[in-house]
């Protein structure tokens, strides 16, 4: 008689997510940081160190221990930080600037993540978590989610400007375009854009004026769905509320 094979031991599965994820997802750390505690043979699954970063565990049924604590799901959180001109939208920076992860300092948390990006250059609403069906909810093109910016550009726009914004334009074999874009006020020599976009394409909002050659002075991100950035302080961060949480529910 074949002895049973008994639960939670390290065992190559198809099932489940890759243990890096895993990690992630337990709200632990980022992926990469979760490949370099595996790769250091800190990472036990079912008693069994596990240096494989590829393989697959089942959230539900295996036991993940790291440096000797079983790792367990962490309470789901959701944030909202206004982002300052001039951090990047990353965990760790080679090039030693300044992150998002700077705006919460002193913050009790467990591991989140940026829910899409902001650039360097732009500012604004940007949400963390460490949700990930949420956040992939979010970002799926599908769901069209619309994200509000309001954007200060070196040129006053004439009805014909306008018309090709409208149209939009064709960079490195992509069709750029916007929901909307709506005219907030003007100067003499600038002026102030509402861009609405229901897709998220690396730098869109830059790459779609740029493409016109219409400079950007500011992009700030003030809405995602019908959440706003409101009175929120630069470099600041905080919960969402139940309210607002609402808000994006399927």
């Amino acid at each position: 008689m074949v002895p049973r094979q008994p639960p939670n031991i390290a065992r190559p599965t198809t099932a489940g997510v890759s243990l890096n994820r895993a990690l992630s997802k337990l709200g632990l750390c980022s992926r990469t940081q979760a490949e370099v505690l595996i790769a250091e043979g800190r990472v036990r699954v079912g008693g069994k160190v596990v240096r494989n970063a590829a393989m697959r565990v089942d959230l539900n049924r295996d036991r993940i221990i790291v440096d000797d604590r079983r790792v367990v799901a962490e309470a789901k959180v959701y944030l909202m930080i206004n982002k300052p001109r001039g951090l990047v939208t990353t965990r760790d920076d080679p090039e030693g600037r300044g992150t998002v992860y700077d705006c919460l300092t002193g913050l009790d948390l467990p591991f989140v993540s940026p829910v899409g990006r902001l650039d360097k250059a732009s500012e604004g609403l940007l949400l963390m978590t460490n949700d990930t069906r949420f956040a992939q909810r979010l970002l799926d093109p599908v769901s069209h989610v619309a994200k509000v910016y309001h954007v200060q550009i070196g040129a006053v726009p004439d009805e014909a400007m306008r018309a090709r914004l409208r149209a939009g334009v064709t960079v490195d074999g992509e069709l750029l375009t916007a929901q909307s874009i709506e005219i907030l006020r003007s100067g003499t020599r600038t002026a102030w854009l509402e861009v609405v976009l229901d897709e998220g394409r690396n730098r869109h909002i830059r790459r779609l004026l740029g493409g016109h050659d219409i400079e950007v002075l500011r992009l700030v991100r003030v809405a995602i769905g019908a959440l706003q950035l409101g009175d929120l302080a630069k470099g600041k961060a905080r919960h969402l509320t139940a309210d607002e949480l609402a808000l994006f529910a399927a």
